[in-house]
C-alpha cells in the first residue's frame, strides 16, 4: 500500500452539500464555480493536520452525485475540468493528496449510453452495458424493458462490469483523472457489489498509471478480506468500528469497541495486515454529535479515532460538533452547505477542532501510533486501556468515559523506572513500577496518550 496513506489525516467532503449546489441538475445553466470555496478551507484543515481529502462525487450527474451522466466532465454545479485542476494543484502545493469517489457499480439514467437505450431499444449497441435488460417487462419508469438497479433504486441502473467496452470506458476516465487532474487515489462506492475480476484488473491498471495510487472501498458489512488486499482494494471503510465507537460510549460498554479491535487487530487479529479506513460519520449516516447522548464523549472518542489502527477520517464540519440526523428519504441534513468564514465566527464549540489538531499532531510525531502492533491492556465498562508498539516505540493508550477522574494500576510489560509521558498533557509524567503502571487522575471524558521513554 501507499505510505502516503499511513501518514494521513483524511477530510471528507462532499461537495454537492458543501457548496450549496442545486439539488437537481438542469444540465443547462451556466458553469458555476462552487468548488472553489474549497481555497478557503484549506487552511482549516491544516489546522487540524489534514493531509489528505476525500470528495464525494464530482462528476455530471443528474441529482446528488451517485447517479451519474457523464465521467469525464466536472459536474457544471461545481466548475468545470479546468477549475477542478487548478483546485488539486493548490491542495498538493499544500501537502494535501486528494482522493476522489469512483462511481462505477451504476450511473444514473441521464447516462449517454442508457439514453441511447432508452431510444433504440434492443437496437442499441449499448444494451449489453447494463445488468439484465430484460425485454418482456416494464420498469417502473414505463421503459419498455427491466434493468437491475442498484438495492432497487430504479434512477441508478446497474453496469455490467464484466463487459470488456465497460471497462475499458472506465479506465480510460480514471486515466484522464490521474493524467488532468493528478489524483492521488479512488474510494469506490458500493464496493460490496462490484465484481471482483473487475476490481482486480482496476486495481493493476491504477497501479500501472501510478505506483503510489490508492483505492478504498465502501464495505459496510462482511469479512474484509473479500475485498482488500495485495492484488484487490489497498483499504475498505471499518463500518465495524465506526459503530463501536460511538455505542461504547453511549451504551457504557467499552468491552463492544474493545473487542471489535481485539478482533481485527490483536495478536491473532484477522485484519492485522489491513490499514483500515477509521471515521466516525459521513455523508450517509447520522451526524456523531447526533449519534451521541453525551456530547462530553466527543473527547475520548476522538482519541481513539487518532490512537487506533487505521487511517482517521473527519467528514467536514463535524470538527465544530455540528449535529445532523438523516430523514427517511432525505440526506440533506447531514450534507448541508456551510461557510468556513461563518464556521469561524459562530458560538459553537472551537474546543473539539483544537483537540483534533492536537491529536493530529501526536499521531503525526509517532510511528508507533500510525503503523504499530495493537495489544489491548484493560477494558471495563468505562474506561479502556490499549499498547501500539512499533521498532522499539511504545504508546499507551487510555481513556475515560465516566464523570468523574479516575486511577487505574495497568499491567503492562516494561522494566522498572521507565517513564510514561503523557502526549495530550506534557506537564503530566508516570513511572513504571515491577507491577506495571500506575496512571493517576484520568480526567473525566477524556484520557491520556503516553509514551513510554527512559529515564
Amino acid at each position: 500500500m501507499s505510505n502516503w496513506v499511513y501518514e494521513s489525516v483524511f477530510y471528507h467532503i462532499y461537495p454537492l452539500g458543501l457548496c450549496g449546489a442545486p439539488k437537481e441538475n438542469d444540465f443547462s445553466s451556466p458553469v458555476n464555480y462552487r468548488m472553489d470555496k474549497l481555497y478557503g478551507w484549506v487552511d482549516n484543515l491544516k489546522e487540524m493536520g489534514v493531509s489528505a481529502i476525500y470528495l464525494g462525487p464530482i462528476f455530471e450527474s443528474t441529482s446528488h452525485g451517485y447517479d451519474t451522466k457523464d465521467y469525464y466532465n466536472v459536474d457544471h454545479r461545481l466548475g468545470d475540468n479546468e477549475s477542478f485542476a487548478k483546485l488539486v494543484d493548490f491542495l498538493h502545493g499544500n501537502d494535501i493528496k486528494v482522493v476522489l469517489d469512483g462511481v462505477f457499480n451504476h450511473v444514473g439514467r441521464d447516462f449517454w449510453a442508457f439514453k441511447d437505450l432508452l431510444e433504440k431499444g434492443k437496437e442499441s449497441p449499448y444494451r449489453d452495458w447494463f445488468e439484465d435488460i430484460n425485454f418482456k417487462y416494464e420498469s417502473p419508469y414505463g421503459d419498455p424493458f427491466t434493468y437491475n438497479a442498484w438495492e432497487g433504486h430504479y434512477s441508478l441502473v446497474n453496469l455490467n462490469l464484466k463487459n470488456p467496452e465497460v471497462k475499458e470506458y472506465i479506465f480510460s476516465a480514471v486515466k484522464e483523472w490521474v493524467n488532468k487532474f493528478n489524483i492521488d487515489g479512488l474510494r469506490l462506492d458500493a464496493a460490496d457489489c462490484l465484481d471482483l475480476d473487475f476490481v482486480r484488473d482496476l486495481k493493476s491498471y491504477c497501479n500501472n498509471l501510478r505506483d503510489d495510487f490508492w483505492i478504498l472501498g465502501e464495505i459496510i458489512h462482511g469479512d474484509y478480506r473479500k475485498w482488500a488486499g495485495e492484488d484487490l482494494m489497498d483499504s475498505v471503510t471499518n463500518y465495524e468500528c465506526y459503530k463501536g465507537l460511538y455505542s461504547s460510549h453511549n451504551d457504557k460498554n467499552y468491552y463492544e469497541i474493545a473487542y471489535s479491535l481485539n478482533r481485527q487487530f490483536g495478536e491473532e487479529g484477522i485484519y492485522k495486515n489491513l490499514f483500515l479506513y477509521s471515521f466516525v460519520d459521513n455523508h450517509d449516516v447520522h451526524r456523531i454529535a447526533s449519534r451521541l447522548k453525551d456530547s462530553a464523549h466527543l473527547y475520548p472518542l476522538h482519541i481513539l479515532l487518532f490512537t487506533i489502527p487505521g487511517a482517521p477520517s473527519i467528514y467536514y464540519g463535524s470538527e465544530w460538533g455540528i449535529e445532523g440526523k438523516k430523514k427517511r428519504g432525505d440526506d440533506s441534513p447531514v450534507r448541508p452547505m456551510l461557510d468556513i468564514e461563518e464556521m469561524k465566527d459562530k458560538e459553537i464549540s472551537q474546543d473539539l477542532k483544537k483537540v483534533i489538531g492536537k491529536l493530529a499532531r501526536v499521531r503525526e510525531g509517532s510511528n508507533a501510533l500510525k503503523r504499530g502492533s495493537y495489544k489491548e491492556v484493560f477494558v471495563d465498562h468505562q474506561q479502556f486501556a490499549f499498547l501500539r508498539e512499533l521498532d522499539g516505540e511504545k504508546v499507551l493508550v487510555v481513556v475515560n468515559a465516566s464523570e468523574e477522574k479516575v486511577d487505574l494500576e495497568l499491567d503492562v510489560e516494561l522494566e522498572e523506572g521507565y517513564i510514561l509521558k503523557d502526549l495530550l498533557n506534557p506537564s503530566d509524567k508516570f513511572q513504571s513500577t515491577k507491577q506495571g503502571v500506575n496512571v493517576k487522575d484520568i480526567p473525566p471524558k477524556w484520557g491520556r496518550v503516553l509514551r513510554v521513554e527512559a529515564i
